[in-house]
């Protein structure tokens, strides 16, 4: 846990198109299993609040929603060798969702193509995902840092060297509105 609860080391690795869609409030939540290197344990949500860490590693215009698709080609690139985070998010919901049909009901809510989603879920012959909905708040300031070699591959969670001050971030989206879209998605997924 970090002395200053002001300052956040966990980052949470996410495209960057679909972070931008969060940005905007298009999107409120993420359909995750987990990276190559988290092997059979899979995704989980290790942290109740944490910095997006944009990535374009394993991007693929296939797997967005079709409306997202065009913003591929215009996601913002930080300078190489760098990672700009600019947005944290703390966890307001969490489903863990064995029946592929339930999805279908929240397609507007994540930014995934359905081809994705069903190989998500199908992934590693574990017909499961876990969907995470995020109230995600600018910050005041956005933080350069320098893209280590330990953050980089296919996993979810990275421990950044520097903690990020988040004091003053700003939500995307008012509380009445979040809290209406995470209950309809909890009834869709239930």
């Amino acid at each position: 846990m970090d002395e200053n609860p002001m300052l956040v080391r966990t980052a949470l690795k996410e495209w960057a198109v679909l972070v931008d869609a969060m940005a905007r409030g298009d999107i409120i939540a993420m359909v995750r299993k987990g990276g190559i290197r988290e092997q059979r344990a899979g995704f989980s949500v290790r942290h109740e609040r944490f910095v997006f860490y944009p990535t374009f590693f394993h991007e693929k215009v296939a797997e967005l929603a079709p409306r997202f698709q065009n913003d591929l080609a215009h996601a913002r690139r930080p300078g190489e060798g760098t990672v700009r985070i600019a947005h944290v998010a703390e966890v307001v919901g969490l489903w863990t969702v064995t029946d592929l049909e339930r999805l279908r009901a929240i397609e507007g809510d994540h930014g995934l193509a359905w081809r994705a989603v069903e190989s998500r879920f199908h992934y590693r012959d574990r017909p499961v995902v876990e969907v995470v909905a995020v109230r995600v708040s600018a910050l005041s300031n956005a933080v350069v840092v320098p893209e280590l070699r330990r953050y980089q591959g296919c996993v979810s969670w990275v421990a950044l060297e520097e903690g990020i001050d988040v004091s003053g971030a700003t939500p995307v989206l008012d509380a009445a509105s979040l809290d209406e879209r995470v209950e309809r998605i909890g009834r869709a997924l239930v």
